[in-house]
Order: C-alpha cells, then sequence, then structure tokens
C-alpha cells in the first residue's frame, strides 16, 4: 500500500511540480509560487469547465432539433385551425345569406297570401249582395298577416321545425312550409264553395226562368256591362297574385256576377199572386169567345176572381207606370219591373197607389172591381215582356215552384 502511494505521489510531483511565476513590471520583478495541490484544483476546475461547456454543446444540439419538430407541429396545426375558421366563416356568411334568402321568401309569401285573402274577401262580400270593394291599404302594407305567419312557424311542433345541417348550416322552415300549403288549400276550397254555391243558385234562377216561358238570351240581352267589374279586374292584374290564382278569382267572380244578374232578372220577375187571398181563375190567356159580342177574340191576361175590394197586390218589386182609367180596362195599375217585365191590373174598384211610386213585392196597389168593359168583379192580370203580351199562367207557375223550393 505504501508502495502505491509513493508511485502516486512521485506521478503527481512529476505531473504538477512545483512551478514559479516570474512577472517583471517596472524594473522590478515578481514571482508567483504554485504549488503542486493549486496546480492540481486548477487542472480540477479547467477539466470541469469544458466538461461542463461539452455538455451544454450537446445539450443544445440535442434539444434545438426536438424544438424545430416541435415548432414545426405548431405550425402544422396553427394551418388546420386556420384553415378551419375559414370555412366556419365561408358557412356563417351562406347561412346568412341563405337566411336573407329565406326571409324574403317568406316576407313574398306573407305578401301573396295577405293579398289573395284581401281578393277572397272582397269576392266574397261581393257574391254577398255588395260590390267589390278593396281595402284602401295594400295588402303589402299591412303586418297582420306577416305576425299571424311569423307566429305560425314558432307554433310548429315539434319544435325541431327548423332543421339545421351541418352543409353551409341550411334552414329548412318546415312548420312555415306546412301552414303556407294550408292556406292555399283552404283558400282554393273556399273558392271552389263559392263557386259550388253561385252556380246551383245560378242553375235554379235559370231553371224557375225557363219554367215562365222566357228565353234565357232574350233576358241577357240588356246586360251590355262586363261579367267583372274592370277595377277589380285592374286589380288581379296588378296585385302581383299568382297568374293561375288570379284567373281562378276571375273566374269565380265571372259567375258570381252571372248569379248576381240571374238574381236580379228573378227579382224583377213577377212571380207572386196578383191576389193576396184566395182566388179562381175564370179566364185564360189565348184565343176565346168574347163575352160582349160572341166572336172569337184574343184574351192577353188572366181572370181571377176573388171578392168585390178583394186587395190587388204587385207581383214583383218596381216603379208604377201608369195609375187610372183605360179604356176598355176601367180603373188600371201598371208597373214597370225593370229587365223588359211589365205588370197591368185592370178592372180595379180604386187604386191605391200613383204615378211613379215605388212598391214592393206584396204591396197593394188596389181593390179588385168591375170597372171598364168587364162582367162580374174580377182582376184582369197582363205580364209583359219587351212590348209584347206572354201568359201569366208560366209565372203563377214559376212562382209556386219557388214557393215549394222555399
Amino acid at each position: 500500500m505504501s508502495q502505491f502511494g509513493s508511485r502516486a505521489r512521485a506521478f503527481f510531483d512529476r505531473i504538477f511540480p512545483e512551478r514559479q511565476i516570474y512577472h517583471r513590471s517596472g524594473g522590478t520583478v515578481r514571482y508567483v509560487s504554485l504549488s503542486p495541490s493549486k496546480q492540481a484544483m486548477l487542472a480540477l476546475g479547467a477539466v470541469g469547465l469544458a466538461g461542463w461547456c461539452v455538455y451544454a454543446t450537446g445539450s443544445t444540439l440535442v434539444e434545438g432539433s426536438g424544438a424545430s419538430a416541435t415548432n414545426a407541429e405548431i405550425e402544422r396545426e396553427r394551418a388546420k385551425y386556420d384553415r378551419w375558421l375559414n370555412e366556419s366563416r365561408a358557412q356563417a356568411a351562406a347561412s346568412q345569406a341563405l337566411l336573407e334568402e329565406r326571409t324574403r321568401q317568406f316576407d313574398r309569401a306573407t305578401q301573396e297570401f295577405e293579398a289573395r285573402h284581401e281578393v277572397l274577401r272582397s269576392l266574397l262580400e261581393y257574391a254577398g249582395g255588395n260590390s267589390i270593394q278593396l281595402a284602401a291599404t295594400r295588402p303589402i302594407e299591412r303586418d297582420g298577416a306577416r305576425i299571424i305567419m311569423a307566429a305560425s312557424i314558432d307554433e310548429a311542433e315539434p319544435r325541431q321545425s327548423r332543421v339545421v345541417s351541418n352543409d353551409a348550416y341550411r334552414v329548412t322552415t318546415v312548420g312555415f312550409r306546412a301552414r303556407a300549403e294550408q292556406l292555399e288549400v283552404d283558400q282554393e276550397q273556399t273558392l271552389s264553395e263559392l263557386e259550388d254555391q253561385v252556380v246551383e243558385r245560378s242553375e235554379s234562377v235559370r231553371g224557375v226562368l225557363r219554367l215562365t216561358g222566357v228565353s234565357m238570351a232574350s233576358v241577357s240581352d240588356d246586360d251590355a256591362a262586363p261579367l267583372v267589374p274592370q277595377d277589380f279586374v285592374a286589380y288581379l292584374r296588378d296585385s302581383g297574385l299568382n297568374p293561375a290564382f288570379a284567373d281562378r278569382v276571375a273566374q269565380v267572380a265571372a259567375r258570381v256576377t252571372e248569379s248576381r244578374r240571374l238574381s236580379d232578372i228573378a227579382n224583377a220577375t213577377p212571380l207572386a199572386p196578383p191576389v193576396a187571398v184566395d182566388y179562381r181563375e175564370t179566364s185564360g190567356y189565348g184565343q176565346r169567345i168574347d163575352p160582349f159580342n160572341g166572336r172569337p177574340a184574343f184574351h192577353s191576361g188572366l181572370d181571377l176572381a176573388a171578392f168585390e175590394r178583394a186587395p190587388v197586390v204587385a207581383t214583383s218589386p218596381g216603379t208604377v207606370v201608369f195609375a187610372g182609367p183605360r179604356a176598355g180596362y176601367g180603373y188600371t195599375v201598371e208597373i214597370d219591373h225593370g229587365h223588359g217585365f211589365r205588370t197591368r191590373y185592370a178592372h180595379l174598384r180604386d187604386i191605391h197607389v200613383d204615378r211613379g211610386d215605388e212598391v214592393a213585392i206584396g204591396q197593394r196597389i188596389g181593390s179588385m172591381g168591375s170597372t171598364g168593359r168587364s162582367t162580374a168583379t174580377h182582376l184582369h192580370y197582363e205580364v209583359w215582356f219587351r212590348g209584347r203580351a206572354v201568359d201569366p199562367v208560366n209565372f203563377l207557375r214559376a212562382g209556386r215552384h219557388v214557393h215549394e223550393q222555399g
């Protein structure tokens, strides 16, 4: 052991012998003595410093390559997120554009349905006997239907009536479409029901007029006005309604106008009995033997007998155009009912109306008597159409048919 120590000591002394460092300055020489132990400590410090430098350099090199890889991964992730962000912005822009388009469609649909509603309301009023009157405020300026339609979307069940898809956030308003389709069906049904009613009414009136024996063509000849009022036609043309719906409305409006004309004609047609009490027919219309001279003669009216002073009434509304004595007829009243119809009531005992009076159906115009060229108490009743006498019996039968039909 001592021998090893001796050798180690000898090696140490040989490596780190006593050294002296001389320093000369300004003619003065100084020296510093470095003992072997100090030299060993300096050597050890130098070795440690060199090792640390080597370690730090290696660590820096290793960590640098790893940092580069990390930075590259970060850049890739950033690019991916940027791409997602751009796609999201594009989807948001597309969704916004789609929402604006749907809003415009919704507004157009609201305006269309309110315009259709206004037209139907006016048409129904017209069918009820009033003139076609359109609202002063255009449907496009009113928000009532828009509020109702907006509420109908929110009331749709289930609440998933708005479905958002992943591609471009496409919004579909299922509730609105269902309501819109139902509204269209209801409006079409309203038109169909109205058309059925007016057609049935028109056919009923035509049937009654046919019973009178009056030609329908001759009754309609004086109706020169267009079937549909021109202001209504202009409104349909300028309202922006669907052309098919506008044509359908015009078609129904024409049928309503025709039905109203026929109703006016029916109201003017003298269908009621001219005597307000029970009566009997004593002489008919046409050829007969004249009771005064015993010769064949044409009888232009119908003789109806009851009792003296029996009430004689107007058979249809109209205007009195003659009231007074007339040769052969005695006390006579003539009434113009319009549409070419006139009635004559002769041999009256007295007259209760004056020329120019407006009379209603069933209004008393005189009393049954036997004035003029008459053989007994009775009413001589005539019906004239376009200046020609026609058989009153047909009108009385048609009137009884109307009464039986209610």
